[in-house]
């Protein structure tokens, strides 16, 4: 017969009970363990990373921008006047001279203007003759009267003289040296008169004269701009150098002002970069440069420096100062380097990816003979196109990673292998 033992099945039920709070509690203290674990360590390649050297000595100061080479000689060709284009005698590429055909236009209407100008212009010359001539004849006239006049004064002033002398002898009567007296008198007065509009009519030429000149040159003024503007219709390089631009097909219809060509001297050029404004800040005219054209490297200096900003970039003109690498050409694209200063003893590194310069940053230095790099804080000062100045947070020696570290951001080491 069966004896009932309740003491073993409440024994039984303790002990599965303290099982499972033990299985519990350990299961709570392993997941709180594994959560305040930090993650593991990346591994990376050496390979795969851009790893340089803390430096102490001089350093050089520079921006670098991309450009083209610009002619310091340019001209740009406009049309004068309207016309139509008829024949283009040169392409571009070609050396040209200062009187080198480019292209010819017609305006059958502009020389219709010019031929009626030049018209204008000679009937205005003819006029101007007549009127001289005739105004000299009348010249003439009235010096022939005055020196009638004046010789009729002469010969009354004589006939009184000798009335006086025979008045006083007796010889004749008084009242008839009066009248001699008087007539003389009178004919004075008139070769006064007749003197005094010779010295007007002087004037009175040469004012007349002045008037009928003026519209001569105002019609030669005329011919010569219809003129001019009929010879513009062949259209001229203006300097020796060589046709760069010819935007026009025959039979094209130009308005006046619109663009036909640009020519430009290829001997002379200069480079025109672009440096981002973040770096533009320190640059001045003066500094020395240089320009590499893939072909060879030139010297050159800042001769201008853009006040405006365009689209995130300073633009900056170079000068050249020295000669020219072959195959040197207007719009070949080139790099331009500025020598902004030279740093006589300062703690420098290469430039780190992605990393703002004159400020605080993090970067991995290497450890344990390179096996691994730990994050720390650095301050950065000036920079230049390849390094940069460290202000503190490192020292001479010491390696750190420069290439992007941003895949790691979650981490404050990383092992190397």
């Amino acid at each position: 017969m069966d004896i009932a033992r309740p003491d073993l099945a409440r024994a039984r039920r303790r002990k599965r009970v303290i099982l499972t709070a033990s299985a519990v509690g350990a299961l709570l203290l392993t997941t709180l363990g594994l959560s305040q674990l930090k993650p593991a360590a990346p591994t990376v390649e050496r390979a795969s990373i851009w790893v340089d050297t803390v430096k102490r000595g001089p350093m050089v100061r520079q921006v670098r921008g991309l450009g083209s080479l610009v002619p310091e000689e340019v001209r740009w060709i406009a049309a004068v006047t309207e016309g139509r284009v008829e024949r283009i005698l040169v392409q571009p590429g070609t050396p040209v001279k200062t009187d080198t055909v480019l292209l010819e236009m017609s305006n059958p209407e502009l020389e219709m203007a010019a031929l009626e100008a030049e018209s204008q212009a000679r009937a205005a010359e003819s006029q101007y003759t007549e009127l001289k001539v005739r105004l000299q004849s009348q010249r003439l006239d009235q010096q022939a009267a005055a020196a009638r006049v004046q010789a009729e004064y002469k010969q009354a002033r004589l006939r009184a003289e000798a009335d006086a002398q025979l008045a006083r002898e007796g010889l004749i009567a008084g009242i008839t040296h009066e009248l001699s007296k008087t007539t003389a008198e009178e004919l004075q007065a008139r070769d006064g008169i007749e003197q005094q509009r010779l010295a007007i009519g002087v004037e009175a030429v040469a004012a007349q004269l002045a008037v009928q000149r003026a519209t001569v040159d105002q019609r030669r003024g005329q011919a010569r701009l219809r003129r001019s503007q009929a010879e513009a219709l062949k259209v001229r390089a203006g300097i020796d150098g060589v046709l760069q631009h010819l935007p026009v097909e025959v039979g094209q219809q130009i308005a006046p002002g619109g663009v036909l060509a640009r020519v430009a001297v290829p001997t002379r050029l200069k480079a025109v970069i672009r440096v981002p404004e973040t770096q533009a800040r320190d640059v001045q005219p003066g500094q020395s440069a240089s320009v590499d054209t893939r072909n060879g490297v030139v010297a050159a200096r800042v001769t201008r420096v853009d006040p405006a900003v365009q689209n995130g970039t300073v633009t900056v003109d170079l000068g050249l100062e020295g000669a020219l690498p072959k195959g040197a050409r207007p719009d070949l694209t080139v790099d331009g380097t500025i020598e902004l200063e030279r740093l006589a003893d300062v703690l420098f590194v290469g430039r780190p990816a992605q990393a703002q310069t004159e400020g605080p940053t993090r970067l991995f230095r290497l450890q344990d003979g390179g096996a691994e790099a730990v994050r720390v804080p650095v301050q950065l000062g000036r920079a230049s196109v390849v390094t940069v100045e460290v202000v503190s947070g490192l020292k001479e020696g010491e390696e750190v990673i420069l290439s992007d570290t941003s895949a790691w951001d979650a981490h404050d080491r990383v092992r190397i292998k």
